[in-house]
């Protein structure tokens, strides 16, 4: 955040006084009027206005206790006034009571400007407005902050108007449980005007309501250390526009909805994080309404805090809440988190839409998350992170060239890369220099891998959804292109979204036969190493190493291809080297070697799955086939031949092979790619 420039001023110091009360909230003992009016005069902000007044824009005021705008008075700023709060913590703020107006008139050359010298977070208290509207709290609550009176049956009840303001170094504590917020709207009414407002390093909360009927337009929202927007007492306004930046730690959430459900409605908002954390929080009942989302960089989308139901919130068509955690499991007890399937979407409001917004947050070239458009490439020489969802949306294309390392946040299902029906790929690895992608220690689960969605057919259908990120894939163009990949490595996949769904190393949703796939390493996935889901792509020289599932699956009718595949198995509990499932579209399978130290399942085909397999070479596995669902031997061609099988002893389903496993195993002797490494 640039500093305020402060201008050297010749400051009377008024002295307050704070009494309890029997509260814990400072109280404002008020200075006379005649004293608030010269304070006006001299440039400073202190005591109580009980009649109209109109700030002067070639003032910079200081305000240096607690300024309060009593009812039936108006206090109006000029565009481009500057006001500057004393470090002073919750004694120094800005209230405009019940009864009071206050007119902001800042425009998007000359914003009015209310901070701290340093911009600190919680330097000081903040703006706090009180209102005549209903609120769930009732008629003449007493505020958490100040103790001020709010509350009516007024819902189109004015405070006035704000215009292009900027509030900076807010969030003072007041008590354990208490804290100013950049801009606290108590029961404020529909008919006070709200549009282009940001705040900057708050202690605590950007914006919060409590009940009443306000909206605000055009918010910008930049590392607010607890909730950027937070509502409760059954607010029912509306934001619409909304910027919401996090890059320092320890935030609490984008959305705080509190107790009784309002139904606020919330268009077009966009929040980035490139620390992780969490989006969406609803405790209690609380919900509300939300199009036009775009989140990136959250570990956690939602957070349904005290298990209100998900019908709560409504999210727009093609948005789905996917539980991450089973709260009644003893690692996960209570937790309700979700992930929501389609919010990583192209944003919709960005910083550049706030010109007027006097900030230094930028955010590292070499981070790789949110949506591109267009074509990116990216440069061998950068150390990229890959810090949550990175989107390459239809007609836009990822390219990275040989030799470059993408280091993968440990954010589980947050973070991934997906190539969307009509985007492209093309990763350009050699031999010499394969392109690597893997979270820092590469052990399974640490993030969700790379998927790519196509137009070729699949048995799901035209547009189907994806079991992960609820992606559209499938179409009826069987020769369809979704670009290239060729000498990747890539470690530590496959993190989990619920018990039914997780990440693939490499999950090929309807990926047609144009697409290349060559000299593909996964290694260390907590689920498949490559997932088919229909489509027609073809596939070689694939290594798979201790992937925890199954090294190849298949479903939906894939009918492509592998060609020279060697996989390995050293850690103990995997599933299967293949696991077919469905209706058998014979996809063919060339020179394929799988090798365990730790005994398992081969092959398993599920229902009337099947394949045709050519050159296979099986070492160490207590069960060659698994016919899971007890279907024929015939669907299984090995050889040229049906699968020459004799069932197990004890067994119903798996399976002896007794020829057809010991061809020439497949020499990676001058694979030394697969060992490449961050």
């Amino acid at each position: 955040m640039k500093n305020l420039v402060v201008k050297v001023l010749a400051i009377i110091t008024i002295v307050t006084s704070i009494s309890s009360c029997g509260s814990d909230d400072p109280i404002a003992v008020v200075p006379p009027v005649s004293d608030v009016i010269e304070n006006l005069q001299n440039g400073i902000l202190n005591g109580a206005l009980t009649e109209s007044a109109t700030l002067d824009s070639s003032t910079q005021y200081s305000l240096t206790g607690q300024f309060t705008v009593a009812e039936g008075a108006s206090l109006t700023i000029p565009a481009g006034t500057r006001i500057i709060a004393d470090a002073g913590g919750s004694e120094v703020y800005i209230a405009i009571l019940r009864g009071a107006q206050i007119y902001i008139n800042g425009n998007t050359s000359n914003p009015v400007i209310m901070s701290s010298a340093s911009g600190n977070p919680g330097d000081w208290g903040g703006l706090t407005l009180c209102g005549n509207a209903t609120t769930s709290a009732g008629v003449d609550a007493v505020a958490e902050v100040g103790d001020f009176v709010y509350g009516g049956t007024t819902d189109n009840d004015s405070s006035g108007n704000i215009n292009y303001l900027q509030i900076v170094g807010t969030g003072a504590q007041i008590t354990t449980e208490s804290q100013y917020n950049g801009i606290s709207f108590y029961a404020v009414g529909s008919g006070t005007v709200v549009n282009n407002v940001a705040v900057i390093n708050g202690k605590d909360d950007g914006v919060e309501f409590f009940g009443g009927t306000v909206s605000v337009s055009n918010l910008y929202l930049e590392n607010n250390d607890d909730d950027s927007i937070d509502w409760t007492e059954g607010w029912n306004g509306t934001v619409t526009n909304a910027y919401i930046s996090h890059t320092i730690a320890g935030f609490s959430t984008v959305f705080e909805g509190d107790k009784v459900n309002g139904n606020p409605k919330f268009n077009n908002i966009t929040a980035v994080s490139t620390v992780g954390g969490t989006a969406l929080q609803f405790k209690l009942q609380s919900g509300g309404t939300i199009t036009g989302l775009s989140l990136s960089g959250y570990d956690i989308d939602l957070d349904m805090k005290n298990g209100g139901a998900t019908s709560n919130v409504v999210l727009e068509a093609g948005l789905e809440a996917v539980a991450l955690t089973d709260p009644t499991a003893t690692e996960t007890i209570d937790e309700y988190f979700y992930t929501i399937n389609g919010a990583n979407v192209a944003p919709v409001v960005s910083k550049t839409d706030f010109p007027w917004v006097d900030s230094d947050l930028s955010f590292e070239s070499s981070v790789l998350q949110g949506t591109i458009s267009g074509t990116v490439t990216l440069d061998a020489s950068v150390s990229y992170m890959l810090n949550s969802a990175y989107i390459v949306p239809s007609g836009a294309k990822l390219v990275i060239p040989a030799g470059t390392k993408i280091t993968a946040r440990d954010g589980g299902t947050g973070v991934y890369i997906a190539v969307l029906k009509g985007g492209q790929i093309e990763i350009d690895g050699t031999a010499a220099n394969p392109v690597v992608i893997s979270s820092a220690d590469a052990n399974p689960g640490d993030w969700g891998g790379l998927t790519i969605c196509g137009d070729a057919p699949t048995s799901a259908g035209v547009d189907a959804v994806a079991e992960v990120g609820g992606f559209i894939y499938g179409g009826t163009t069987e020769d369809d292109d979704s670009g290239h990949v060729k000498y990747l490595v890539i470690k530590g996949t496959g993190a989990q979204i619920n018990s039914e769904s997780q990440y693939n190393g490499v999950s090929l949703y309807g990926v047609g036969n144009n697409t290349e796939l060559e000299y593909i390493a996964v290694i260390n996935g907590a689920d498949d190493g490559v997932e088919f889901f229909g489509g027609t792509a073809a596939a070689s020289y694939l290594y798979l190493k201790d992937n925890d599932d199954d090294s190849i699956d298949w479903t939906e009718e894939w009918n492509g291809s592998v060609t020279n595949a060697y996989i390995t198995n050293t850690v103990p509990g995997f599933s299967t080297v293949f696991e077919g499932d469905k209706d058998n579209a014979n996809p063919t399978f060339t020179n394929i070697t799988a090798i365990s130290t730790v005994g398992g399942t081969a092959l398993q085909f599920k229902k009337t799955s099947g394949g045709t397999i050519t050159g296979l070479n099986l070492i160490g596995y207590d069960f060659d086939l698994d016919m899971k669902d007890e279907g024929s031997l015939s669907n299984v061609i090995i050889d040229g031949v049906a699968a020459d099988a004799t069932l197990v002893s004890g067994e119903t389903t798996k399976y002896t092979l007794n020829s057809g496993k010991t061809s020439t195993a497949v020499d990676i002797s001058a694979w030394t790619w697969i060992n490449a490494s961050l």
